[in-house]
């Protein structure tokens, strides 16, 4: 459950997750439903809002205890850099993916903009947001 009561090192109670977020991470990639988009490729915008809980690494100043976000950050501009996809549907998966396989993450919400989607009229930017929890041991769907 996200929401679980706790303490932080100076005493304060808190019952929600924290929040690390990493925005604007650009990342040109060859992903779309055209043979133009895949052979000429273009530059698509990832967001990540990922829940932890972060008291055990702010009270012992100590890395292991949450997530790296520089790391996280070349994992994910791999994983959207891989292999091309249709959908950026299928590309926000991937990315909760990455992100959810670091243990100390318990939900993630992803933003895939492709801001230079092939539209015909004018517009600001094309997303998809996604928010995907971490399964818990014998929950049912």
């Amino acid at each position: 459950m996200d929401r679980r009561r706790r303490r932080t090192s100076r005493g304060a109670d808190v019952t929600e997750l924290d929040l690390l977020t990493i925005t604007g991470l650009e990342v040109f990639a060859h992903h779309g439903v055209f043979d133009f988009e895949r052979e000429n490729g273009q530059r698509f915008v990832i967001d990540v809002e990922l829940a932890l809980d972060t008291a055990g690494a702010a009270s012992g100043d100590d890395l292991a205890q949450t997530v790296h976000y520089g790391e996280l950050s070349v994992e994910i501009a791999e994983a959207v850099s891989a292999d091309p996809v249709d959908l950026i549907e299928t590309l926000a998966e991937r990315v909760a993916g990455v992100v959810l396989a670091h243990p100390p993450v318990e939900r993630v919400r992803v933003v895939v903009h492709k801001p230079d989607a092939p539209i015909t009229v004018p517009f600001s930017d094309v997303s998809i947001t996604i928010t995907r929890r971490r399964a818990r041991p014998g929950a049912t769907t």
